[in-house]
């Protein structure tokens, strides 16, 4: 069965033909209609295909081992690929925005409307479906790079919808204004997502704590794995791509051997790795006089539940 990160390279990879196929489809709905909001649409596909590309690489760069440069890795590159495709999507929006002014001016009329929509709802229902599939995956391989992408796919879907829907109704009233107003529509949901992109890849890069669930199943994993320890505290923890490093000082009793202290820390250590995905754990041992609660300095109790 092939590895964690081989199968999110393959996903990635595969992103990049799909983005393609989508492309032609859009382009295709485009030239059959003339519509300013369906040229807005496949413009978005553009900006899919070039951050998909980003991602690949951001990918396949993030799964290099440690070096010397890197001692901590290479994780921390699939933000910096989420982070150049929100700005992609920044860019594709003004673009879209200045198509929807110059249509404005101008009013364009709309010709063989039914295979054009028909060709979008095609793209859009191919497009979600591999949103789903990239959403899930990356979840799955905590791969920020497949889930950004995943998202922008899905919000490409909203948005297609969108404009099939408004472009039945301009068909339907005969309101040719209502095809650049799509438009500028589509551009203005597109900042927003690409301004959601950058926040949270930007999280990443100053190196968020995990989230509220996740740090309390890494403390009750402590809590059950530590026996004969006195209390730990100062627990820390950050994220980067696929990766959660927790850091905390364990107090354990003075007269414990350095080796039995070890194995204690290898018990935690272990039970990490196999219940938080991609954990590393550093552990500072700390004698008891080090504990910050009272009970626990004296030996008779404990700090934090272990």
């Amino acid at each position: 069965m092939p590895s964690t990160t081989a199968r999110v390279r393959r996903l990635s990879f595969w992103s990049i033909i799909v983005g393609v196929a989508i492309l032609a489809l859009k382009f295709i709905a485009w030239w059959l209609t003339g519509s300013v909001a369906l040229f807005s649409d496949a413009m978005e596909s553009i900006v899919n295909i070039v951050a998909s590309g980003i991602a690949w690489y951001a990918i396949r760069l993030s799964a290099k081992p440690a070096d010397a440069g890197h001692p901590f890795g290479h994780h921390k590159a699939e933000y910096f690929s989420a982070v150049l495709e929100g700005v992609l999507i920044v860019v594709a929006a003004l673009l879209i925005l200045h198509e929807a002014a110059l249509a404005f001016l101008v009013p364009r009329a709309i010709s063989a409307p039914g295979p054009g929509l028909a060709v979008t709802a095609l793209a859009a229902v191919a497009n979600g479906a591999w949103a789903a599939v990239l959403i899930r995956e990356g979840r799955r391989a905590r791969s920020p790079a497949l889930v950004a992408d995943g998202r922008h796919l899905w919000s490409d879907v909203v948005t297609s919808a969108g404009v099939i829907a408004g472009l039945l109704l301009a068909l339907a009233t005969g309101w040719l204004w209502l095809d650049p107003l799509l438009a500028m529509l589509v551009a203005l949901s597109v900042l927003w997502h690409g301004w959601h992109l950058v926040r949270s890849s930007v999280q990443g890069l100053m190196d968020a704590a995990v989230d509220p669930v996740d740090l309390a199943e890494i403390e009750r994993v402590i809590a059950t794995n530590s026996e004969e320890a006195l209390e730990f505290h100062d627990l820390k923890t950050r994220e980067a791509g696929r990766v959660r490093f927790i850091e905390f000082h364990l107090v354990l009793p003075s007269q414990m051997t350095v080796e039995h202290s070890h194995r204690i820390c290898d018990r935690i250590e272990h039970a990490l790795a196999k219940e938080i995905p991609g954990a590393r754990v550093t552990i500072h041992v700390e004698p008891a006089h080090k504990a910050k609660n009272g009970a626990a300095k004296n030996g008779n109790g404990v700090g934090r539940p272990v």
